[in-house]
C-alpha cells in the first residue's frame, strides 16, 4: 500500500455573518478541511447540490432561505439526503435544539465556536458514514 496522500474532507461552511464565516473557514482550513463557502441558505443549496461536501455547516438564521429548511430541502433530496448537517446558532434553548433535530440536522452546536467540541462532533458524524 503507498503512502499516498489521502484527500481533504470537504466541508460547506453556510454562513451569512461574514466575520463568524471567516473565522470558522480560517480554522477548519488550518485543520485539513477543504472549505466551501456559502453566504445565505439559496446559495448553501445550491453549492451543496454541485459540490456535495462530506458534511455542511450551517446557521441557523440565514437569509434567503433559514437553516431549517435548508436542512428539510437537503434532507428531501436522495443526491444530498446522506450529507451530515450540523446546525450552528448562539440560539442555545433546547427548543432550538429540538426544532434543528426535527428538521434533519444531524448534530447541533452553538455559539461562540467551542472548536474542540465542534470538531468531535463532525469527527463523529464523518467516522459514522466512513470518511477519515
Amino acid at each position: 500500500m503507498s503512502d499516498a496522500l489521502v484527500a481533504p474532507v470537504t466541508v460547506l461552511l453556510i454562513e451569512d455573518n461574514e466575520l463568524h464565516r471567516d473565522m470558522l473557514s480560517r480554522r477548519l482550513s488550518r485543520r485539513g478541511f477543504e472549505v466551501l463557502l456559502a453566504v445565505d441558505g439559496a446559495d448553501g443549496l445550491v453549492r451543496a447540490r454541485q459540490e456535495t461536501p462530506a458534511l455542511v455547516l450551517l446557521e441557523m438564521s440565514l437569509p434567503m432561505v433559514d437553516g431549517l429548511e435548508v436542512t428539510r430541502r437537503l434532507k428531501a433530496t436522495s443526491e444530498t439526503r446522506d450529507i451530515p448537517v450540523v446546525m450552528l446558532t448562539s440560539h442555545a434553548l433546547a427548543e432550538d435544539r429540538e426544532r434543528a433535530l426535527d428538521a434533519g440536522c444531524d448534530d447541533f452546536d452553538t455559539k461562540p465556536i467551542d472548536l474542540p467540541r465542534l470538531l468531535g462532533k463532525m469527527d463523529a458524524l464523518l467516522a459514522a458514514r466512513g470518511r477519515p
